[in-house]
């Protein structure tokens, strides 16, 4: 026979004891099973200086749009704030366009464009500017190359360089709807500049 009492006082001894797993971090979070209330960017980090992106193709332009969604991204999705001044920034996000490329994916009876692709290749570089974490890398854990003696008859390689993120974000469009370069190359940009913005999170 069911009995209230001895259920009630159960459930009870579950929750004390999910209480007593749960704890209180130094932060003042909450944290219980696995799962945190703690922010997802860090805290200690406020500004993030971002300087026109470099751009290594023929495709010009691409830089200054590359540069404005990722800023966009960062004041609207983060804490994080951009300044326009390396000097007093907390870090410096660094971006490059390495490549661009245009693939065919369905062509016409007459062999015209019905489908396309537009590929862009980004590298990123997150850097740490305060005083007491100036030179860490914050985009790549593993942010310089192994100091490995290299094979005979091959140059020594550099130590200590920084090892970028590449980002491969891709876009299609057709043609025959409206769907050009420029439209293919915008959504690709608004594409990685959202995931550069999740790669800020924590844990990166």
């Amino acid at each position: 026979m069911h009995n209230p009492i001895r259920s009630c006082g159960i459930g009870i001894a579950v929750f004390a004891a999910a209480l007593a797993m749960a704890g209180c971090t130094s932060t003042g979070q909450f944290s219980f099973l696995g799962y945190t209330t703690q922010p997802n960017y860090d805290p200690a980090i406020h500004t993030v200086y971002v300087p026109i992106a470099q751009n290594a193709t023929f495709r010009r332009g691409l830089e200054f749009d590359l540069t404005q969604a990722v800023i966009r991204e960062i004041n609207s999705k983060t804490p994080f704030r951009t300044v326009s001044c390396r000097e007093g920034a907390d870090t410096e996000l660094n971006l490059k366009v390495m490549t661009w490329r245009k693939n065919l994916v369905i062509a016409t009876p007459t062999n015209q464009n019905r489908q396309a692709e537009i590929g862009l290749g980004i590298e990123v570089v997150w850097k740490d500017l305060r005083p007491d974490r100036i030179g860490d890398i914050l985009s790549n854990p593993k942010s310089t190359l192994p100091q490995e003696a290299p094979l005979p008859g091959q140059p020594q390689t550099p130590t200590g360089r920084t090892i970028p993120v590449l980002l491969l974000p891709v876009a299609t469009f057709e043609p025959e709807l409206g769907g050009s370069n420029a439209t293919a190359e915008k959504q690709a940009i608004d594409r990685v500049a959202v995931q550069i913005v999740y790669m800020m999170e924590k844990g990166w």
